[in-house]
């Protein structure tokens, strides 16, 4: 399935921590190969006219071009170049040093200010939309909504959004000028932050009235969150919670096989959460392989900023219990799975090579997961807030009430419905 229309929905990336949904690390002697054992070679790079092209280009730049050369620049330019022509967001090629930036950002630290920007396309201008927790940018006054419309001293819009969170980061104790501009406000303002190491909490929980678990679950892309989410439901169950409430908002996504191992526990062994389908049609099942040990009312909750690894747990929970209801905004809609294959020179090329599909085969590339109970007069900044959170505080109502079933909208991935639905509820 192409992905059409996904270039039109919001990109998401934590600045220093890229959310990419790697499954998948590749040598390079694992590329595909003919039958002959010769390493494929696209039609393009047979076509004589393409290299007599660059040969063309090349004569040109040694007897006319005034500046110096780099050829190592001219090599990685020309093979970002032609990754670039696939046209796919999700598709890079990674230089030798990018690719040690980007194993080095999925840590569990990264050192920046904070904050989760996303491409306002509206404006075609880089927007906050949340915070870390400790975020040096929020601690020095910027807000939800702002727009990072430059970075010491240099312009910044749209058009640069991918190396943004490149520009932000840099060494601890050192700083950082970015220039904001608010909405419906004429004119900017500086801001001179300090870059700090932040360790990033994958999972928060405690317990809430009326014997309700609320855990969030902030990325997917850590190793071992699902063990951290499995020991916070033992010591949530040891508590007495009878009901449990699962906060997917702003999670950008991760490894697809913590998602799955996180949904292992809702549904019953055996049962095929995660289809995933290749090149040639090929479907990779994802079954479960425990117990079902959660067996209670779960509401989910989701934004617009909930993508990958997020919308599948959801789809996966919310095709296999009758107990579980989504509550929030229609989420961010990537249903492809890049995989991450290094080079011998350490330059890598990150990949789509699969689309999922959620237990009852529903698409969400493009489409993204649609809540049972829509509520969209409130947005998530990354901290939770009882009193104004109008998504969490139905939850809870829906958790009380509990009959979750007349919560749910048996008509699955009803978009349609969805547009026409008032807030906090998905049907007239």
């Amino acid at each position: 399935m192409k992905n059409n229309g996904i270039k039109i929905v919001l990109t998401i990336i934590l600045t220093a921590l890229i959310t990419f949904a790697v499954t998948y690390l590749y040598i390079y002697g694992k590329i595909n190969k003919d039958p002959d054992g010769a390493v494929s070679t696209s039609e393009a790079l047979k076509d004589d006219s393409y290299r007599t092209k660059l040969a063309q280009i090349r004569e040109l730049i040694d007897s006319e071009y005034l500046g110096d050369v780099d050829e190592n620049s001219l090599r990685d330019s020309t093979i970002k170049g032609y990754v670039d022509g696939l046209n796919d967001v999700y598709t890079e090629y990674y230089t030798t040093e990018e690719m040690q930036e980007l194993l080095k950002d999925m840590e569990s630290s990264y050192i920046g200010v904070g904050v989760y920007i996303t491409l306002d396309t509206e404006y075609n201008l880089v927007k906050i939309y949340g915070f870390l927790e400790g975020s040096p940018a929020k601690e020095a006054g910027l807000e939800v909504g702002d727009y990072i419309v430059g970075v010491n001293g240099e312009e910044l819009s749209g058009d640069d959004f991918e190396n943004a969170s490149k520009k932000i980061m840099g060494e601890e104790g050192t700083d950082v000028t970015l220039t904001i501009a608010k909405k419906g406000q004429s004119g900017t303002k500086d801001y001179t932050i300090t870059r700090k190491r932040i360790e990033v909490k994958s999972i928060s929980y405690e317990v809430l009235d009326n014997n309700i678990g609320y855990i969030n679950v902030s990325t997917f892309d850590k190793d071992k969150v699902s063990e951290e989410f499995n020991t916070a439901i033992i010591d949530l169950k040891t508590k007495g919670i009878t009901s449990l409430i699962v906060d997917l908002r702003n999670n950008g996504g991760g490894i697809l096989t913590e998602c799955a191992a996180m949904a292992d526990i809702f549904v019953d062994s055996g049962t095929q959460m995660i289809h995933q389908k290749d090149k040639k049609g090929n479907d990779n099942i994802t079954s479960a392989k425990l117990p079902k040990s959660v067996d209670m009312n779960v509401v989910i909750l989701v934004n617009q900023y909930s993508a990958s690894a997020s919308e599948l747990f959801t789809g996966i929970v919310r095709d296999n219990s009758s107990k579980c209801v989504v509550v929030g905004t229609q989420t961010y809609g990537k249903g492809v799975v890049q995989s991450l294959r290094s080079f011998p020179d350490g330059s890598g090329i990150k990949m789509t090579t699969n689309e999922y599909f959620t237990t009852g085969q529903y698409t969400i590339n493009g489409v993204g997961i649609i809540p049972d109970v829509k509520v969209d007069d409130y947005q998530y900044t990354g901290t939770l807030d009882k009193e104004k959170d109008t998504q969490f505080k139905k939850a809870v109502e829906i958790l009380k009430d509990g009959d979750v079933g007349k919560f749910r909208n048996e008509k699955r991935q009803d978009v349609e419905g969805y547009k026409k639905a008032n807030t906090n509820t998905l049907s007239e």
